[in-house]
């Protein structure tokens, strides 16, 4: 299946996602139906860390799990990192003060360098799923941590379809509505089409090199969060 044409090509992913910045973490609200930042606070919880932990904010966003990783682990060394320069700038101004910007595909450290990768809404964007794995693998030390909270494609092929469905009708509404353009936001169930479900997630993160891999779905399966160790 072809892979929306923003998502191959990285310059057209970012200047998406200049476009969207100032209205992420809105749509984010809109589209978990006000539970984002309930998930992404069970996430960190759940990804139980160390004292002083190193954490990696990967696809950051505005740097939600990077704020939450602190407030849950005071003195934690959080890095945000994400394509998007506009991104970064609107992280930094919320309070996240260290942002790198960068290709998940090859990311700038050594190898075993953190306690935690977090990436909220992240995966799916990736032209090549296993690969970002790979690379999110080579990053963790041993016994650390990768949460994810995400988009999936649901199991059942009628509920996916009216998943698929109201997500178009959503994004649609709100880029009319925020952008004066239907398709900005319509990219979220188009990017879906070509990505996994929840459990195909997990058996591709057990294939990865992770155990212990546990999720939580929600939305029927539509939104699930992810939690691995790596063995």
């Amino acid at each position: 299946m072809m892979l929306p044409v923003e998502k191959q090509d990285p310059l057209r992913m970012r200047e998406m996602f200049s476009t969207v910045a100032p209205r992420y973490d809105l749509i984010t609200r809109l589209f978990s139906y006000g539970m984002d930042r309930r998930w992404k606070r069970l996430g960190v919880d759940l990804a139980a860390l160390p004292e002083r932990p190193v954490v990696l904010d990967l696809a950051c966003g505005t740097g939600d799990f990077s704020k939450l990783a602190a407030q849950c682990r005071p003195g934690a060394f959080a890095c945000a990192v994400d394509l998007t320069p506009r991104m970064l700038r609107l992280a930094r101004a919320g309070g996240v003060s260290d942002t790198v910007c960068a290709d998940a595909m090859c990311l700038p450290f050594r190898d075993a360098s953190f306690d935690c990768v977090f990436i909220g809404y992240g995966l799916r964007n990736f032209p090549r799923l296993e690969a970002a794995l790979e690379e999110i693998h080579r990053v963790s030390r041993p016994g650390g941590r990768l949460v994810t909270l995400d988009f999936y494609l649901p199991e059942h092929a009628l509920l996916r379809a009216l998943y698929l469905g109201c997500l178009w009708v959503q994004g649609a509404f709100w880029g009319l509505v925020l952008h004066g353009r239907a398709r900005v936001y319509t990219y979220i169930p188009d990017s879906l089409r070509g990505f996994v479900s929840i459990a195909e997630l997990s058996r591709l993160l057990r294939r990865s090199g992770y155990g212990r891999v546990d999720a939580r779905p929600f939305v029927c399966g539509g939104i699930g969060l992810h939690w691995a160790a790596k063995e």
